[in-house]
């Protein structure tokens, strides 16, 4: 287990297979890290991804804004959806009494939050007032716990997950508008499904091609639905239109409960501890 380094790049093997990663410390020392596999969990602009060349396979517009904040002092009864024309807006209770307020829009409409400085909780406020004028009456008799954050034109892409020598997972492999807000359970599912064709390999039960071109089309057919139904979201359809596809992706989310507490369990694996 090696912390606090940061990988620069990948190093393959005379037949083209990935074998290793460059990697420098907090002190800019310069280590070679050889391995089996090399996964990149780097994000939606992974570096081993660009490295290894893994292509966009698929990719729909991304030209929308998701920010949030925390607010305290508001009476929250849960969690709360609120669906405009152009917006979609919401609460999520938290701990201590907050709670997550975010806004998902268009990024033309999110241009007020991007400019405002040291306004911007007036500035998401007043555009979460826009989808809903109660919920935003409410925030301004709270007070805001955090700064705001959020980001403009995250990606709608699928990339290419594995190769010799190499995998993605989570939004290094795939990455949604976080208008449906599922990234961490597609990473979980990424992960486990990664985790199995990897163990697979190297046990020998399956050759290493089948085993990553197994975990390609489990990943593939695990987020067509939900990747769908958030470019569908993410065109923001008018309100009613908008609500269907909710209820279609509260389906889908059970149906991904389901598929995650299906995956059977590791079995023990035996240690041997030097004392």
């Amino acid at each position: 287990m090696r912390t606090a380094m940061t990988a620069t790049a990948v190093l393959r093997g005379p037949d083209g297979r990935v074998r290793a990663v460059t990697a420098h410390d907090t002190g800019d020392r310069v280590v070679e890290l050889s391995a089996r596999f090399v996964v990149g969990a780097d994000g939606g602009r992974s570096r081993i991804a660009r490295e290894v060349g893994a292509e966009v396979v698929e990719r729909h517009r991304a030209d929308n804004a998701t920010f949030y904040a925390f607010f305290r002092d508001v009476d929250w009864g849960g969690s709360e959806f609120h669906v405009g024309s152009g917006a979609f807006a919401g609460v999520f209770p938290t701990h201590g009494g907050e709670a997550c307020v975010w806004v998902c829009c268009p990024a033309a409409t999110a241009a007020p939050i991007v400019g405002a400085g040291d306004r911007r909780i007036e500035a998401l406020t007043d555009l979460i007032g826009q989808t809903s004028p109660s919920l935003a009456g409410r925030l301004r008799g709270g007070r805001a716990a955090s700064p705001v954050r959020g980001a403009v034109g995250l990606p709608n892409q699928v990339r290419r997950p594995a190769g010799p020598g190499w995998a993605l997972v989570g939004d290094a492999g795939y990455h949604r508008d976080p208008i449906t807000g599922l990234g961490i359970t597609d990473a979980f599912r990424d992960a486990e499904l990664l985790a199995q064709a990897i163990d697979r390999s190297l046990r020998g039960v399956t050759e290493e091609r089948e085993a990553l071109a197994t975990y390609q089309r489990q990943r593939d057919a695990a987020l067509r639905e939900t990747f769908d139904l958030t470019c569908a979201l993410a065109r923001f359809p008018e309100p009613e239109r908008f609500v269907a596809l909710q209820k279609r992706l509260s389906r889908a989310i059970e149906a991904q409960a389901e598929l995650l507490a299906s995956m059977p369990a590791p079995a023990p694996a035996a240690m041997a501890v030097a004392a």
